[in-house]
């Protein structure tokens, strides 16, 4: 199967054409060493809202950016989840390894606290083999547009999954 970075590789490549391209990790961006792609992951820029420093890391991104460069970024779109405050999706099964989310939501719905859990088939039962837990701020469509314009970036377009393919709405913005 494809990975999430390959997907967002694969956008980002669509977007600036054909030729090897630099491409980071938001959070691997380096100040003052231009890149032709940032990308994104989705679990990251709502858990960098939560932590209030969302704009600043999407301002490093766009100056670290050539111009015409790119940030690739998947942002899944929870608002309207927040009034139904759901307790966990579906668990995610890969042979004897189980990945379960917990979602403990904010009673405004805003924010939520995400809980990952992975078990493994050991010899004697299920095995909690690995834990993480982070907080997270729901990020509806128009405040993702608006955040990437504040942070300097000019043309900024919504994927849906079908037209990006990856699992969430992708965001594409131009330095």
């Amino acid at each position: 199967t494809v990975n999430d970075l390959d997907v967002l590789t694969s956008v980002a490549g669509a977007v600036l054409g054909p030729g090897p391209h630099a491409v980071v990790d938001l959070l691997d961006v380096v100040p003052g060493v231009q890149v032709d792609a940032v990308r994104a992951t989705d679990d990251l820029l709502p858990r960098l809202a939560h932590e209030e420093s969302l704009t600043n890391i999407l301002m490093l991104a766009h100056a670290s950016l050539r111009p015409g460069g790119v940030l690739v970024a998947a942002v899944p779109e929870l608002d309207r989840l927040g009034a139904l405050r759901p307790t966990a999706p579906p668990p995610k099964v890969h042979g004897d390894r189980v990945t379960v989310q917990l979602w403990d939501w904010a009673p405004d719905g805003l924010s939520y606290g995400l809980e990952v859990v992975t078990l493994l088939r050991g010899t004697s039962g299920w095995e909690i083999s690995a834990t993480a837990s982070t907080r997270h701020r729901v990020l509806p469509a128009a405040e993702m547009a608006d955040t990437l314009k504040a942070a300097g970036f000019m043309s900024v377009q919504r994927l849906s999954p079908g037209e990006s393919g990856y699992r969430v709405p992708v965001w594409v913005a131009v330095a």
